[in-house]
């Protein structure tokens, strides 16, 4: 019966066209949901997971619109003898199909973690040369996102890969958000549009304001200048991604905090926040679930923002949104307040509008003001409002 079942499973490979470019119809807007990495490394589990999609309904985060939980490297250990997958039976005793369907149960999507090489990061089996294999496992779990990273990806060509990836997916049949996670390495922003949902643009993120390790992670700040000029290539379904959230991880001050997840909801970019939702305080929590905020991540026509104004370390930064009206950040990376404008015509209106300035941050309409809005930024701050003429 397994070899009956295993031809059966490479002939449909071999009779299925692939496909040509990703049509999956989802993240219509930037995903938002959880992945394990940045607070948990390999330290995941069935129990770790369930938590963490309880504490996502119970704390607000999903009524604010949080949806994945994704489990990043170390949940698998090996391949069978016909070649399939094989969760850590120790940390996951239950098996992922019946962790997905827990994760389901609270009306949360599931996702889970591969790469394009031989091992992942983390040493563990990759998914090259089980491709359509492990797309089809993780459609039979109930998988609903895959974060597909790059390590041991030598001699590989990322097109390829990524797209037969993308083609393993739609030819299993399930709905699955692909993001594609390889740096920015080979510039994605430039041929992953029908390829995947989302990809990475930069390094990893490090939990930093403005730092740059040995090994090439990046702080919030310098991640920002990677972003500015590839905003032309995101749009609904497929998106520019700066990397996962470090609000709530213990090492960015309050008003960093707010800055670093305020400027990724400018640049429409996914929102995975990556702190441990189980134990996090009100601050950390009012950041995450800023409904105002999240509305301009999440804003239909899905524009990225650019950097419109920069003098030294006072930028602007602004994106049209929905129905025409602007969201702006005045963004201050030095360590002493600024007083930063945005004229008018630097976010594309005539400078004789009179136009209503609200902040969302604060939750607090500013006043009506003609040609121009200053404000004064905190160190490390942002200030983000939405311009209505």
């Amino acid at each position: 019966m397994k070899l009956r079942a295993i031809c059966t499973f490479f002939l449909l490979i071999l009779c299925v066209a692939p496909a040509s470019a990703l049509d999956n119809g989802l993240a219509k807007t930037p995903p938002m949901g959880w992945n394990s990495w940045n607070k948990f490394a390999c330290n995941v589990s069935d129990q770790l997971i369930r938590e963490t999609g309880d504490a996502m309904v119970a704390n607000g985060m999903k009524d604010a619109g949080y949806q994945y939980v994704v489990i990043d490297d170390c949940w698998q250990v090996k391949r069978n003898p016909d070649g399939t997958i094989v969760a850590d039976a120790e940390r996951f005793p239950h098996g992922m199909k019946d962790l997905a369907d827990y994760i389901h149960s609270k009306g949360l999507l599931f996702g889970i973690y591969s790469d394009a090489g031989r091992q992942t990061c983390q040493g563990r089996p990759g998914s090259r040369g089980h491709e359509f294999q492990d797309a089809f496992t993780y459609a039979s779990w109930g998988v609903d996102y895959l974060k597909f990273d790059w390590c041991h990806a030598e001699g590989q060509n990322s097109v390829e890969s990524y797209s037969l990836m993308r083609d393993a997916l739609k030819t299993a049949g399930r709905p699955i958000v692909f993001s594609i996670c390889e740096w920015g390495s080979t510039k994605p922003w430039q041929w992953a549009k029908d390829v995947g949902n989302l990809w990475r643009s930069t390094e990893d993120i490090q939990n930093c304001w403005d730092c740059k390790a040995d090994w090439g992670g990046l702080g919030v700040v310098r991640i920002l200048d990677l972003m500015d000029g590839i905003e032309y290539a995101a749009g609904p379904g497929h998106w520019n991604d700066p990397d996962m959230l470090e609000v709530g991880n213990g090492k960015l001050n309050a008003e960093e905090s707010r800055a670093h997840f305020g400027m990724w909801c400018m640049l429409a970019a996914p929102l995975m926040s990556g702190n441990d939702l189980r134990h996090m305080d009100a601050d950390t929590l009012a950041v995450l679930t800023n409904k105002e905020v999240i509305a301009i991540d999440q804003d239909s026509l899905g524009k990225q923002a650019s950097r419109v104004r920069k003098e030294g370390d006072k930028e602007v930064w602004a994106r049209e949104l929905a129905g025409g009206n602007r969201a702006v950040a005045l963004l201050n990376r030095a360590a002493t307040p600024q007083t930063i404008t945005v004229k008018w015509e630097d976010i594309g209106y005539p400078a004789h509008f009179s136009a209503a300035v609200h902040d969302v941050g604060e939750h607090k309409d500013l006043g009506t003001m003609t040609g121009s809005f200053t404000a004064t930024v905190a160190p490390h701050g942002a200030v983000i409002v939405t311009v209505r003429p």
